[in-house]
């Protein structure tokens, strides 16, 4: 991977105050796993055989994506699984959302494993049931439910779907959230979304893809009482966007933008739309992490990259693009903690498990929250046109 001259500061010490709130670096990657680890995972994973299907996301360290059956993002994974019913066991390599939407798309005799459940996701566990429940209560006291739209982003919690399958609404991924939001805004005469629980996507997907103005876009916070927003603003607002974002995507900054320009001349910037809305402004390309693993398989040797994403994942861009130039689009080198708990010990703990009868850590989605779920899953795939990748 290319080095820039930019002021890295330590990893694990030390603020980046123009990063936004709660997305400090919390340190280095643990060292590699033992290496007879990696022998008793291949022997567990034999002796299960086509009993057991592993997915890997895009965002795993290399010891355990190695292991992986498919690799891809959270949807796309979930619908792999549902796709190989003959697999017992689903041994879900990312975070726990992403597991319990794999349990909600499988068949009922599949059972779908998480080797931590330390494993979640600081996004969507920025948007809590009852704290979306006070919110829509809020919006129904100030007589604008009835005009409200919910829309989710696919990286919440299965019992925020079922609120939007409850709700009339639907789930979205960063590939089709435009066309989501489209959905939406025709369900209702003079309807407003409150779109959760990513408040970046919604904003770059209103804004610059449906041609609003960031007038239109208010940030609900469920720390406040009435979201902190006047009834006013919320009546003239289209879009109510949950104060919510991604702990990596959110430590972007502008300023790095601009000084890997300076830096690396000819440089294309390319970041996910989780990203803040002063970084994607900046950016040559946008778009989901599925995207981003196109783009750049696609150029012609040569091409300098800046990418926005996951350092696990960039790292391996760089890797298997020696042809092309890459850089991470940080001050700060930093992963993403909850998704490198998922590491080699707890992979081979899970797995040797299963092959003695025992099934640690599984995810279960509750009957009544999975067919809500389910429902808002569905009009997502009944929507028109994008594809349903994340």
């Amino acid at each position: 991977m290319t080095t820039v001259d930019l002021p890295l500061l330590p990893l694990g010490r030390g603020q980046d105050p123009s990063s936004e709130r709660g997305v400090e670096c919390p340190g280095d990657l643990p060292a590699a796993s033992d290496p007879d680890l990696v022998a008793r995972a291949r022997a567990a994973k034999d002796a299960l055989g086509d009993r057991v299907f592993v997915l890997g996301h895009h965002y795993q360290r290399d010891e355990v994506i190695q292991f992986a059956d498919v690799t891809g993002d959270s949807f796309k994974l979930a619908r792999e699984a549902a796709a190989r019913p003959d697999a017992e066991y689903v041994v879900f390599c990312g975070v726990h959302f992403m597991a319990e939407s794999a349990d909600i798309l499988t068949a009922p005799h599949q059972q779908v494993v998480l080797p931590d459940l330390a494993a979640g996701c600081s996004m969507a566990d920025m948007a809590r049931l009852a704290q979306v429940e006070r919110a829509w209560e809020a919006l129904a006291d100030a007589g604008l439910a009835d005009s409200v739209v919910p829309v989710t982003y696919m990286n919440s919690s299965a019992d925020i779907k079922a609120f939007c399958g409850r709700h009339g609404g639907v789930v979205c991924t960063s590939s089709n959230a435009e066309v989501a939001l489209e959905w939406a805004f025709g369900q209702k005469p003079d309807a407003k979304v409150l779109f959760l629980p990513d408040q970046h996507l919604g904003r770059n997907t209103a804004v610059l893809q449906m041609g609003m103005s960031l007038e239109d876009c208010v940030v609900w916070n469920p720390l406040l009482p009435g979201g902190g927003l006047p009834a006013e603003q919320l009546r003239d607002a289209r879009m109510i966007l949950w104060k919510g974002h991604c702990s990596v995507h959110g430590r972007f900054a502008p300023e790095v933008v601009d000084e890997l320009r300076a830096t690396m001349p000819g440089v294309r910037v390319l970041v996910h739309p989780e990203c803040r809305h002063e970084v994607v402004t900046r950016a040559d390309e946008v778009g989901s992490t599925e995207y981003i693993i196109k783009a750049v398989e696609a150029a012609p040797p040569g091409t300098r990259w800046a990418i926005g994403t996951e350092l696990n994942l960039v790292r391996r861009l760089a890797e298997d693009h020696p042809e092309q130039e890459i850089a991470f689009l940080d001050k700060t080198v930093c992963y993403c903690s909850t998704m490198n708990r998922i590491d080699l010990p707890h992979l081979v703990w899970a797995l040797e498990s299963l092959v003695t009868g025992t099934v640690v850590n599984r995810i279960e989605v509750d009957p009544d929250t999975e067919r809500e779920a389910l429902v808002a899953l569905q009009r997502m795939l009944d929507l028109p046109g994008r594809s349903h990748r994340d």
